[in-house]
């Protein structure tokens, strides 16, 4: 089982798609249960993504429009460091050349 870390700017994307929307917020939990059992999980959809200045980008899909980007961690074995969350498209675009 993987153990999920929080880097910093990822509570700040978390409120603006997520936080008050009770749907949204299930399917949150949901989709940190299976990345901690299995990321590559199928539903989870996950596919590395280009993003300048990191490599390894992980997006994994969290609901029909919002993705969760993650790294797995280079120190720790079973880490998963989660970077931000966003949106397919939009102005809150996941796949932005930033991860904050």
């Amino acid at each position: 089982m993987f153990k999920l870390k929080f880097l910093v700017g990822f509570a700040k994307s978390y409120k603006k798609i997520i936080k008050g929307n009770s749907i949204l917020e299930k399917q949150f939990l949901k989709t940190l249960k299976l990345l901690k059992i299995d990321p590559q999980y199928p539903s989870l959809q996950s596919h590395k993504v280009d993003v300048v200045g990191q490599s390894d980008v992980w997006v994994s899909r969290m609901s029909g429009d919002v993705r969760i980007a993650w790294l797995y961690d280079e120190e720790e074995q079973l880490v998963i460091n989660c970077i931000k969350l966003g949106t397919h498209g939009g102005a809150n675009q996941i796949y932005n050349n930033k991860s904050n």
